[in-house]
């Protein structure tokens, strides 16, 4: 056991930002040491009159901690060092560790290595924010390729069948290619129900993954285990991307989620040792189809109002009066900031997709050479004619036996 004395040393050293292997070398005590007795008490002594590094951002991390939820400390640290933290990772720990509730104990999982370009896993998370004081949610789906540990984030304000393929579109664009199966658990956009141990996929989601060659997979009934690295990932996004997020719209929430995940797709991964953008250049994966093969799978059939606008994602887009698409269906395809229109096979207009939901965009010529309501009412009704009757002429009976001969004798 260490004196008090030695003990108040190492404590003072990992106030002062030094690493548990600086403080090792400095000692002359082993790094297991070092950890052991640094971890012994929630927060390292200071010094009487002598503050520490952390001091002055304790407030800020109690504010993550308590209102944002936010636990990470490697995400901590990395904003605390863009405020000007200059110490260590141990102290800061030390500090948040007593502030973490209790964790409750887990079931022991096999885990399962995946070969090059097998499987990708896909889940939905659901994630709260507020907003002038109200609390709303957004939906994100995050794929990962099982064998390198890409991950891929989208967020979406549905989390219908739709919206699961485009995303999923979009995280194959990111990973480069296909893989031979995609494995999720069973949402409904995904499966639809079990009868008599037959899988009845939804019918959009299994032509889409028929058409483009890669097999549908689930998990087993309340085992989400089974595709604990989608799990996982959704986990740390949660704990160390969300709390205290700060965005405009669901643009800005891409934007950011996507840098993110380019961050730490080039970070050391703690199970394989190795950065996923590296081990995604083993990743055997297939080539995406090209053009109308895979766009055609970005629209999503509409009804237009007859007022002649179309609802995607909570806005009101306005159509042309022509073609005349007033109570029709049309096609609308979505690929980033842009949307496209389509009527029977033609092309409508292209809008750049509006963020914010309950937003009203009109057309220049969405009423054009169209009649007024009473005006178009009148020329629709069912219209009739009168017209004069015809008289019919009278003739004796006499002029009929003249016409016809009658009372003639024949030679």
């Amino acid at each position: 056991m260490l004196r008090s004395r030695t003990v108040n040393k190492l404590r003072d050293l990992a106030s002062d930002g030094l690493s548990i292997r600086q403080i090792s070398k400095q000692s002359g005590l082993s790094r297991n040491t070092v950890r052991k007795y640094l971890r012994s008490s929630p927060e390292p002594a200071i010094r009487a009159g002598r503050q520490s590094k952390l001091d002055p951002y304790k407030d800020q991390i109690k504010t993550w901690v308590e209102k944002d939820g936010l636990f990470d400390c490697t995400t901590m640290l990395e904003r605390l060092r863009a405020s000007g933290y200059t110490g260590g990772v141990t102290i800061l720990r030390n500090y948040v560790h007593p502030m973490r509730p209790p964790s409750g104990g887990h079931q022991l999982v096999q885990r399962y290595e995946t070969e090059p370009g097998k499987q990708m896993q896909i889940d939905w998370g659901t994630f709260n924010y507020d907003r002038d004081g109200v609390r709303k949610k957004v939906y994100g789906m995050t794929a990962i390729l099982s064998h390198s540990r890409s991950r891929f984030t989208l967020y979406s304000k549905r989390c219908d069948t739709s919206s699961l393929i485009r995303a999923i579109m979009d995280a194959l664009e990111y990973f480069g290619g296909l893989p031979e199966t995609i494995l999720s658990d069973r949402m409904k956009s995904v499966l639809v129900r079990v009868e008599d141990g037959e899988l009845i996929w939804n019918s959009v989601y299994a032509d889409f993954l028929a058409a483009i060659g890669v097999s549908p997979r689930v998990c087993r009934p309340r085992t989400p285990q089974t595709k604990g690295k989608v799990e996982r990932s959704i986990g740390i996004i949660k704990e160390s991307f969300w709390p205290g997020i700060r965005f405009t719209d669901i643009d800005d929430l891409n934007e950011q989620v996507y840098a993110w995940c380019e961050a730490r797709n080039n970070r050391i991964h703690r199970t394989t040792h190795e950065r996923p953008v590296e081990r995604l250049k083993e990743e055997i994966l297939r080539a995406l189809p090209e053009e109308y093969a895979w766009e055609r799978f970005r629209s999503e059939r509409r009804l237009v109002s007859w007022d002649g606008f179309v609802s995607f994602d909570g806005v009101l887009y306005g159509l042309p009066s022509e073609p005349l698409t007033a109570g029709g269906v049309v096609d609308v395809s979505c690929r980033g900031k842009e949307i496209q229109i389509w009527y029977r096979g033609q092309f409508v207009i292209e809008y750049v997709v509006r963020a914010e939901s309950g937003t009203t965009v009109w057309h220049p010529d969405q009423f054009k050479n169209v009649l007024p309501a009473h005006e178009s009412r009148r020329t629709l009704s069912p219209v009739g004619y009168q017209v004069p009757a015809i008289e019919t002429p009278r003739r004796m009976l006499s002029d009929y036996d003249t016409i016809f001969g009658a009372g003639e004798v024949a030679p």
